[in-house]
């Protein structure tokens, strides 16, 4: 997921170097049935970039779940909820 996100900011001409870019990821794990599940995955992303470009990256926060590969393969299974925080940087 981060690597999509990252793939649709690079689009909009937005770095993602680590110093910029970074995720938190945690998860639900359930005993549903008797059998333990994954039943929900939150991520954090935070993004360093110019205010300028805050619209873009939450455009692209917006559209890229549909394109990621790993997102689509659990959707409807696993629970996900994303959210973006983004920081002012001088450039």
């Amino acid at each position: 997921m981060m690597g999509t996100l990252a793939t649709v900011l690079a689009g909009h001409k937005i770095r993602t170097f680590r110093d910029r870019y970074r995720a938190e990821v945690t998860g639900d794990i359930e005993a549903v049935d008797g059998v333990l599940k994954i039943t929900r995955i939150r991520v954090a992303y935070h993004l360093r970039a110019p205010l300028a470009q805050h619209a873009a990256a939450r455009e692209a926060m917006e559209r890229y779940l549909v394109l990621c590969p790993g997102a689509q393969s659990v959707a409807g299974c696993i629970a996900l909820e994303h959210e973006l925080r983004l920081e002012a940087s001088a450039d």
